[in-house]
């Protein structure tokens, strides 16, 4: 007698979710911690692309400045750069360009606050909703 095997290949919600649970313990990119420059400024280049910003965590010292610039990657899809947290004397709202963009601000209240691209395409999801965020975390 022939034994058969009866092993079928798994099925596609299957195979999404092991996928799923499989990246779920992936490691995060590392928070970007800049030195601040001899005259006091903590200086930080950033890219704007498809539905991200890299680096998309920052870590800051509250009361010390911060000069950061973004430049957009080519492409068709406008980007822009918001970060409204008043408290903490942080409020941009930048349309961005394929020439670097300069941003100054100096926090005065540690905490984390969310940066994001506010564009969205008709009847699409928005940029921040496809990934396009981050965090700026101001400490002591």
């Amino acid at each position: 007698m022939t034994h058969r095997s009866t092993l079928r290949a798994p099925s596609c919600p299957a195979i999404v979710l092991c996928t799923l649970i499989a990246g779920a313990g992936a490691a995060q990119p590392e928070a970007l911690k800049p030195a601040v420059d001899p005259d006091g400024v903590v200086r930080i280049s950033m890219i704007a692309g498809s539905y991200f910003y890299k680096p998309n965590h920052i870590v800051v010292k509250v009361r010390t400045p911060v000069e950061l610039t973004i430049v957009k990657e080519p492409g068709m899809a406008p980007h822009s750069f918001v970060m409204q947290a008043p408290d903490a004397g942080i409020t941009v709202n930048k349309e961005l360009s394929t020439e670097p963009t300069r941003i100054t601000f100096t926090p005065t209240a540690p905490g984390r606050f969310p940066f994001y691209c506010t564009n969205k395409l008709l009847f699409l999801p928005s940029h921040r909703q496809q990934g396009m965020e981050g965090v700026l975390e101001v400490v002591e």
